[in-house]
């Protein structure tokens, strides 16, 4: 396994949204070491690494969302490391605005470099609020969607289907590209965070055979099959590739502060190697798990993790989750 990629993370800037869908779970409690810290950190640490490790891709970030109070700053900080938050943002669970705030907010992240911003919805807009967990988000998306468009700023969404809002999906996607909302793709939600609440919903093949056709030219068919179809020879693509995910914590921060870089690096890769010796490889998991019948559409990763679960909960085995994206760990692909 190659490490390919360091992240590095600090989960300590509030999301105004509580959605059903959360790959980090956000309870309305930051998590994360306090940003200057983690920004000073992990400068040294990037600086270390281009040096000493520079075959690797490193990039920085913070969540719950981007509603950071120095968001400008925070932008310039990411570009000036080449982390891909320089230029894109996901821009879900930001704080209410008035149109006037949303345009110097858009035009000022245009002029420090962003070129990108993405959305997730989540239905038409009933839906997507109560899903949201928050009146008003709706029209919130749409508002910063159009005046992104007005300033130049490309713009990008990402709507997660379920037996629960396959239905509404022709009529978001006309009202979408109203907002001139162009590239728009729909997925099957992951199971991973809170995601794990929507598999009572999860969507099925024949909720796909009901998509009108504008919907199901925007869904990729091939990253999202049935379990029986990934049952067949040969469907599971190999990975040989793994992303390092170090997360920073008031509990963590400390010690890494001291820590030789590349004895960090050493243990990310210790963490990933412990879990993978233990869990078995999907082939493998596929034989014992693998439902030839299921109907159910997944990504290769995430059935692959459903079963991990499976397999882990089965075996009573103790073993640090390194798929979980709130604490260090990692990716492979």
């Amino acid at each position: 396994m190659q490490t390919r990629d360091v992240m590095i993370q600090t989960l300590c800037v509030p999301c105004g949204n509580r959605c059903r869908y959360c790959l980090l779970s956000w309870d309305g409690r930051a998590v994360g070491a306090e940003y200057d810290r983690s920004r000073r950190y992990a400068q040294r640490l990037i600086r270390w690494l281009r040096d000493n490790r520079p075959e690797l891709t490193v990039h920085f970030s913070f969540g719950y969302s981007m509603e950071h109070p120095w968001l400008l700053e925070a932008v310039d900080f990411m570009r000036s490391v080449g982390s891909v938050g320089g230029e894109y943002l996901q821009f879900d669970g930001m704080a209410f605005r008035t149109d006037e705030e949303l345009k110097k907010l858009i035009a000022g992240l245009r002029e420090h470099g962003v070129k990108h911003i993405n959305f997730t919805f989540y239905g038409t807009e009933c839906y997507h609020d109560v899903f949201a967990r928050r009146k008003g988000d709706f029209d919130l998306l749409c508002r910063t969607a159009r005046i992104c468009h007005a300033t130049g700023v490309r713009i990008s969404a990402g709507v997660p289907l379920t037996r629960e809002n396959v239905v509404q999906a022709g009529d978001l996607l006309r009202q979408l590209t109203d907002e001139w909302l162009e590239e728009i793709r729909f997925f099957v939600p992951h199971g991973e965070g809170r995601g794990a609440v929507l598999e009572p919903i999860r969507l099925r093949e024949r909720d796909v055979r009901t998509l009108p056709p504008e919907v199901a030219a925007r869904f990729n068919r091939d990253a999202f099959r049935t379990e029986a179809e990934w049952m067949t020879p040969g469907a599971f693509r190999p990975t040989e590739n793994r992303m390092l995910l170090l997360s920073l914590t008031p509990e963590n921060i400390g010690a890494l502060e001291t820590q030789n870089p590349a004895d960090t690096i050493a243990a990310l890769e210790e963490l990933d190697e412990a879990y993978y010796q233990v869990v078995p490889t999907v082939e493998e998991l596929s034989a014992r798990y693998g439902d030839r019948q299921g109907e159910y559409l997944y990504s290769q990763r995430d059935l692959y993790q459903k079963w991990q679960k499976r397999f882990l909960s089965e075996t009573g085995i103790p073993l640090y989750d390194v798929t979980d994206e709130r604490q260090s760990g990692s990716r492979r692909y």
